[in-house]
């Protein structure tokens, strides 16, 4: 596929080179924010340390760097503040208050305080930390690290990047966010790639626990699958509130979400010592808390709830009569009128699932990622604002060069046009 048959598939891909960004997925992070305000506009202070994970090539690290360190403004928020300073000369020459869809527009974007406050500003003492396996091309304000986020050692080395002088008993070195886009690379069996995945999400979680701060926020990329709610109630665990966001810059016939993870509670367990611990959800263990009380998650209290509302009289004011065993937690009541009532238990209810809320992220107006639009007369196609320093398949594309292309095409096509001339 030629690079103008690409920019008129993909407008964001397109837009992504047109304005600086090494990937579309800088996009995405912009849509998220805007719904989830990630950044914490009205208290800038609160969000001033921040850690992508899987970082290479680096988009989001960029929209991080020129949000937090430059003041930037993307997205729906720079349409707006574009806006009011355009109508603002005129309406106080008119003596006139703003537009009140304006206003509406500033209000749900968390702006507060007077219309020269709203403008964002670059926030001071900005810590970012990007992680990756590959080298990533260096970025203005962040820092880098060429790790493995699934060894144990990534942890203190990230903790030493934020704070050189950190101590393991000091807390002043938490982080405020972590975001991780990394996704393996996908075979096409939908079933192996959302087990890597989740196995990927598990191992940014793992870090996540040991480096944010209370009341902190979490962002990673999910493939959706069956049983993926088994995930989500995993992730409310630690979390006050989990949401699953899909971007208009993510493809509609992708599996992949984010999900978004606000008001982080560190949770104590006994060890085998009888000391309380901070748990992280390493692979195959399970949160027992130090107390042994797992009510705050929804789970004994509610179900007893559930339970006894299965035994309230029906709206007929008759109490139902039992006819039958439980059967999977399903109950069956016949009523006197002889109709035979079947109650299930309320999946809600059950600690070990939860369903969290899906919302999709970005303006109605904005483009497409699955449609295809002309391209404006006069169009240049652009090359890639930042290449991948040292590719994973380099070594493929430079061998497949030697041999002629895919399967020795190129070479038998010379071959060909060689024997045709002579």
């Amino acid at each position: 596929m030629g690079k103008s048959s690409k920019d008129k598939r993909d407008a964001y891909y397109r837009l992504a080179k047109e304005q600086n960004w090494r990937a579309r997925s800088a996009f995405k992070l912009i849509q998220i924010d805007e719904q989830f305000d990630l950044f914490s506009y009205a208290e800038p202070e609160k969000c001033t340390r921040v850690v992508d994970l899987c970082a290479a090539p680096g988009s989001w690290s960029q929209v991080l760097s020129r949000i937090l360190i430059k003041g930037e403004s993307f997205g729906r928020r720079a349409w707006c503040e574009r806006m009011e300073r355009f109508n603002r000369p005129q309406m106080a020459h008119l003596g006139q208050q703003p537009e009140t869809d304006l206003v509406g527009d500033l209000n749900s974007l968390h702006l507060d305080g007077k219309p020269s406050e709203r403008e964002l500003k670059p926030r001071a003492n900005v810590k970012i930390v990007a992680i990756d396996l590959q080298p990533m091309a260096p970025l203005e304000g962040i820092i880098q690290l060429q790790a493995d986020i699934t060894h144990p050692s990534t942890v203190p080395r990230l903790l030493h990047a934020i704070d050189p002088a950190f101590s393991p008993t000091d807390s002043t070195h938490l982080v405020d966010l972590v975001i991780s886009d990394g996704a393996p690379d996908v075979t096409g069996l939908h079933s192996l790639d959302i087990y890597v995945q989740s196995q990927l999400l598990y191992s940014a979680l793992t870090l996540a626990t040991k480096v944010l701060r209370p009341g902190g926020k979490f962002v990673a990329k999910i493939f959706r699958g069956r049983n993926v709610d088994l995930i989500y109630a995993q992730l409310r665990i630690l979390f006050e509130r989990v949401s699953v966001a899909k971007p208009r810059a993510s493809r509609a016939s992708s599996i992949e979400a984010f999900v978004v993870c606000e008001g982080y509670r560190p949770v104590l367990v006994r060890s085998r010592a009888g000391e309380e611990v901070l748990w992280t959800p390493e692979i195959g263990d399970a949160p027992e808390p130090a107390n042994g009380d797992i009510s705050e998650q929804g789970g004994q209290d509610d179900t007893a709830a559930g339970e006894e509302s299965r035994n309230e009289p029906t709206a007929s004011g008759n109490s139902p009569e039992p006819v039958g065993a439980r059967t999977q937690g399903q109950s069956r009541h016949r009523r006197p009128d002889g109709v035979v009532e079947l109650h299930f238990p309320d999946e809600e209810l059950d600690p070990a699932r939860y369903i969290a809320p899906f919302l999709a992220c970005g303006d109605l107006s904005a483009w497409d990622s699955d449609a295809t639009y002309k391209l404006p007369a006069g169009h240049v196609s652009l090359d890639p604002v930042q290449p991948p320093t040292a590719p994973p398949y380099k070594m493929a594309i430079e061998r497949r060069r030697i041999e002629g292309g895919m399967y020795g095409k190129t070479k038998k096509r010379d071959k060909l046009q060689s024997s045709d001339a002579g």
